[in-house]
């Protein structure tokens, strides 16, 4: 089975890089998906150190995004995206795959 890449959009890469510079971390944003969170699962997001060997990678403007196999089961297709708006600043992911998910746009149902 082939699952369809998440990407990243250049507003969450540079929010990456920038994050990642002042960290002195490698510009690589970790996305994974837990068990919990008002709709089911939720997103979690965090600099890596490494890609495992299992990982999927893809690349924005320098920046990975990498994801474990079982998350990618359940965000295959997404965007990952940074918005910034009067309600604060977030990354958000768009998934093709969510059935419900929350008003915060933190946690999905399938």
């Amino acid at each position: 089975m082939s699952l369809s890449p998440v990407t990243l959009t250049p507003a969450a890469a540079a929010r990456v890089a920038a994050i990642a510079a002042k960290q002195a971390k490698p510009a690589m944003l970790r996305l994974s998906v837990e068990g919990g969170g008002c709709s089911g699962f939720q997103y979690r997001f965090g600099l890596a150190e490494a890609v495992e060997g299992d990982d999927s990678i893809s690349e924005t403007d320098g920046v990975k995004l990498v994801i474990d196999p079982m998350s990618l089961e359940l965000v295959a297709g997404s965007m990952v995206d940074f918005v910034e708006s009067l309600g604060g600043t977030s990354f958000q992911v768009t998934n093709p795959n969510a059935a419900a998910g929350c008003g915060c746009g933190s946690s999905f149902a399938i």
